[in-house]
């Protein structure tokens, strides 16, 4: 198992319609079976930063949906409409579980 964070910039004012994105693309994870789950997360103090923190059966897992059709979609949409920069992505821990 992986965690991966995904953390996010969003242009002044376009917070909801990120959101509201969001919300749509964690809908289309739940329905693959690699993935574990999902969470949007908002910073405080900075109001338009955004992380999602994301749990896969494994690295090369998340990879696949990285290069899948539906994510380049998704991210040529928030590149052109809602994203203030290029986001950043981390992969924490290792193939199994750190308990």
């Amino acid at each position: 198992m992986v965690t991966v964070g995904l953390y996010y910039d969003v242009i002044p004012g376009k917070e909801q319609t990120f959101e509201e994105a969001v919300d749509k693309v964690l809908g289309v994870l739940s329905q693959n079976p690699d993935h574990v789950k999902s969470y949007l997360y908002h910073r405080v103090s900075k109001p338009n930063s955004y992380a999602i923190i994301s749990e896969w059966s494994s690295k090369d897992s998340f990879s696949a949906f990285v290069q899948s059709d539906i994510f380049k979609q998704v991210t040529d949409w928030g590149k052109a409409e809602v994203l203030a920069r290029r986001p950043s992505h981390k992969v924490y821990g290792h193939e199994r579980d750190m308990n």
